[in-house]
């Protein structure tokens, strides 16, 4: 994309900010950054298109854009990311959620009644987005969300207070360590995945989110193996395990889960119609 030179000084309206900006990193990412350097809503850019900006507001917003377009991820810069019905705090320390994750929400949601008292586990929360879209969803059950990096959990645990989810309880610890000798009636997690090495993991968004987030062994399902041994000692008869994966894994974590007894096992594709998560019925 080629960029347009930016002048810090010249007074400027809203309208000609915005394009100013859409030239050097789009409008898809110039306009949320406008929304928060500026502390307005969406409809707010349109009803005052024409407002001048304040100088010192254009110089924020300005450094903004140049961040982006040395490649910093919008939510990082904005400090927010939307899941499901909810507007999460999002840090560096915390994987940025995706909307083909809520493909795994679905599913989960799918298998626990309404009013049901069901158990859910959340391997490996992050931000807190799969624990607390589904504990608002189904605010019968309990949900426990872990997560062994102390920074992270605690971005999950101001994510939950901020929407007055109290079913959720937090744990740190490694996958499954962190669940004690309790079982479950779901367990579900978005784990790393990425195998090491991986083109991938040196573009885009990928470069600035934490690597412990992101791969997971010499084919990236490491984390994966892990969690589905785990699993049956974790969930009650007729439990489910869904995991989120790589576009090219399915076979492969459906195999892992039949070779440790699972039954049911599918996996499910996103709305590009990849593979994106698999999941499985421990026999009751």
């Amino acid at each position: 994309m080629e960029s347009a030179p930016l002048n810090p000084t010249a007074p400027v309206r809203v309208d000609a900010l915005l394009r100013e900006a859409s030239a050097r990193v789009g409008r898809e990412d110039a306009e949320p950054l406008l929304v928060h350097a500026l502390g307005v809503d969406r409809a707010w850019l349109f009803a005052h298109a024409s407002d001048p900006v304040a100088a010192d507001e254009a110089a924020r917003y300005r450094a903004l854009v140049e961040r982006r377009a040395a490649g910093e991820p919008v939510a990082y810069l904005t400090g927010r990311r939307g899941f499901w019905t909810l507007d999460l705090e999002v840090t560096p320390d915390t994987l940025i959620p995706r909307p083909e994750t809520e493909l795994l929400v679905e599913l989960a949601l799918a298998r626990i009644g309404p009013e049901q008292p069901a158990r859910i586990a959340d391997l490996g929360t992050g931000s807190g987005a799969i624990a607390l879209a589904l504990a608002s969803e189904r605010p019968a059950a309990v949900v426990v969300a872990t997560d062994i990096d102390k920074a992270t959990l605690a971005v999950a645990v101001r994510n939950a207070r901020a929407h007055a989810l109290e079913n959720v309880w937090f744990r740190r610890g490694d996958w499954e360590e962190a669940l004690g000798r309790d079982r479950f009636d779901l367990i579900a997690s978005n784990p790393p995945y990425i195998a090491e090495g991986d083109a991938h993991l040196a573009q885009g968004d990928l470069r600035h989110e934490p690597p412990r987030a992101l791969s997971s062994g010499a084919d990236g399902l490491d984390a994966i193996r892990t969690i589905v041994a785990a699993a049956p000692r974790h969930l009650v008869p007729g439990g489910w395990l869904l995991l989120e994966h790589g576009l090219d894994q399915g076979a492969a974590v459906r195999a892992l889960l039949e070779q440790a007894g699972f039954v049911d096992v599918e996996t499910a594709r996103d709305l590009e119609q990849r593979d994106r998560v698999t999941l499985g019925r421990l026999p009751g």
